[in-house]
């Protein structure tokens, strides 16, 4: 039995933590509320109250902000899909039992050690847009191998350009979705695939009917997880191209809208939207999560 003063220690312990995230969490999305709804416009606060206007204007009278939207779409189709994609088939070929397994875990699990604004340095040469004597990177890589199909202006391309950046996030995220891959085939009882392949099951058939629907819950976290980062993607855009109105995304148009041109409301709006986002996106992944253990 838990003694008074072990249950004072503790309180004593987790205490600071919980004002912390009181105040610089729940705190500042309160404020952050009450922002949005003002006309705060300038170094002056001013919390005239404007009620949802701030909203209604980037919603359906900014165009800066739909091309956000569409941006944003785009973005996390490409980096979620491509993630999951990779992710699995890097998964499914070290699962096969090949020497070096634990060598190339960690190759592929490196990118995942570095952040956005390192791997945007990097993308930004190996997606350098120029052509002719300029080429460089990956368009120099394609012309030497005789690819030229593949050469294009990457992140300079008229309507597409941002998928191009979902390429980077791809590579620094899809051996973390193998890990978690990795993860759930191992949790998988190896007798049923032995009885699969007994009653004449191919290896496709396998993963098909057995091992893709056994992964569901590692593939719900995985879409979970990359897409909050895709929607409040920031740091690798800035790093690639900078702050681009053709790769315009609600993070970027906050922070200039914010802290380049003062209109806070506008600003803390845009965050509000965001949380928005983020939270219809997990709040159902957490109900699930929880219906799943309490029926365990």
């Amino acid at each position: 039995m838990i003694s008074r003063g072990e249950r004072l220690l503790s309180l004593a312990i987790v205490t600071p933590s919980m004002l912390a995230i009181a105040i610089f969490v729940y705190g500042f999305i309160l404020w952050s509320t009450r922002v949005s709804v003002s006309a705060w416009k300038g170094l002056l606060p001013d919390y005239s109250f404007v009620g949802l206007d701030n909203f209604k204007n980037l919603l359906f009278n900014d165009p800066r902000f739909i091309i956000d939207i569409r941006n944003t779409v785009i973005f996390t189709v490409v980096f979620v899909g491509g993630s999951l994609i990779f992710g699995l088939t890097l998964a499914i070929l070290l699962d096969q039992g090949l020497r070096g397994e634990s060598f190339f875990r960690s190759l592929y699990l490196f990118p995942m050690a570095i952040s956005f604004i390192v791997t945007g340095v990097v993308w930004r040469w190996l997606m350098n847009p120029a052509m002719g004597s300029r080429m460089s990177g990956l368009n120099l890589l394609f012309d030497n191998m005789g690819l030229d199909f593949l050469i294009n202006r990457w992140y300079t391309t008229p309507n597409w350009g941002i998928a191009s950046i979902a390429l980077a996030a791809i590579w620094q995220m899809s051996g973390y979705v193998m890990a978690m891959y990795i993860g759930g085939l191992r949790g998988i009882p190896h007798e049923l695939r032995e009885a699969a392949r007994v009653d004449g099951a191919s290896e496709p058939q396998i993963y098909r009917h057995i091992v893709l629907p056994m992964l569901w819950p590692v593939t719900l976290s995985a879409l979970i997880i990359l897409g909050h980062i895709s929607l409040k993607v920031f740091d690798l855009i800035v790093a690639v191209v900078g702050k681009q109105l053709p790769l315009d995304v609600p993070a970027i148009y906050m922070w200039q809208t914010t802290f380049d041109g003062y209109f806070f409301g506008r600003g803390a709006a845009i965050g509000i939207l965001l949380l928005i986002s983020v939270a219809v996106l997990i709040i159902p992944y957490l109900i699930y999560t929880l219906r799943q253990e309490n029926q365990l």
